[in-house]
């Protein structure tokens, strides 16, 4: 499983009971570092990082994740566990698109909708889906092109507009594509939501060398993006990214070096790979 770019999800005061939440919930999973601050875990292969500290907003249905199930019974066993405490924002049940469908938000704030479907062959069981929505209605299409065009190992493997009567038939109902091999989703919904992109949840790219920090870094604040502090940034339609060296998580979990590292990497905004490397 190609793990250079997965999710942040920031849940204050509750990483370690979330952690163990989703594990539960998901199985086929482990905790692969834990600390006051970062817990990091893999579901089915896939790492996902939970956040205790820095980011002021809280999650919301803007970022979800796609849930593909081979069969109705693992769905339904999913809602069950993630309703608990949770809340419906489409409840449990057949749709067009799926014989047993829901989306479901967790007693965390995060977003999940469960699909079943045939034989996933895509290798990545959880799906970020990024919805545009508000003043970024419409944007689905443009940025699934932006984000192909900046990371390698791309592919955009398809843009569904709406049809008539469901939404603006301009707008995007579904898109799937890859950004270095990691399988993402996005739709517009012109829908009075009343949420956007906030920094609770966030995409973590980790980088080879200070070249892959600095082209993705200077490609995701061009044009009305903007730097935030210790690699994070915001890019133009409002998703933020951790842009940090692939090393980082060794280099934070060495007793000998987390103070020197951390000293180094608050005083940063675009991060510095041999500055943290030889820190």
């Amino acid at each position: 499983m190609n793990n250079s770019i997965y999710p942040c999800l920031t849940i204050k005061g509750k990483i370690a009971e979330a952690a163990d939440f989703y594990l539960d919930t998901f199985g086929d999973g482990a905790i692969t570092s834990s600390n006051p601050i970062v817990i990091t875990l893999k579901l089915s292969g896939q790492q996902f990082m939970l956040l205790n500290d820095r980011p002021s907003s809280t999650p919301n249905p803007s970022i979800s994740f796609m849930v593909l199930s081979e069969n109705e019974q693992d769905t339904e066993a999913y809602y069950l566990k993630l309703i608990n405490g949770g809340s419906a924002l489409m409840p449990l049940d057949t749709y067009p698109w799926s014989s047993k469908y829901a989306w479901v938000q967790d007693k965390f704030g995060i977003s999940w909708q469960l699909y079943t479907g045939g034989k996933n062959d895509m290798n990545q069981k959880f799906c970020p889906t990024l919805m545009f929505t508000g003043p970024k209605a419409g944007k689905a299409e443009e940025a699934v092109h932006f984000y192909s065009s900046l990371f390698p190992e791309n592919g955009i493997q398809g843009i569904l507009k709406y049809s008539e009567g469901e939404d603006n038939t301009n707008y995007v109902k579904h898109a799937q594509f890859k950004i270095k091999n990691f399988v993402t989703m996005a739709m517009d919904s012109s829908a009075e939501h009343g949420f956007g992109f906030v920094d609770a949840i966030s995409l973590v790219v980790n980088c080879k060398d200070q070249a892959e920090i600095d082209k993705y870094w200077d490609g995701l604040i061009a044009n009305g993006g903007h730097e935030v502090a210790c690699g994070w940034l915001v890019d133009k339609y409002g998703i933020s990214w951790q842009i940090v060296p692939d090393k980082l998580g060794e280099w934070m979990t060495n007793p000998g070096k987390f103070q020197h590292v951390m000293g180094a990497l608050m005083k940063m905004k675009k991060l510095i790979y041999t500055e943290l490397e030889n820190a």
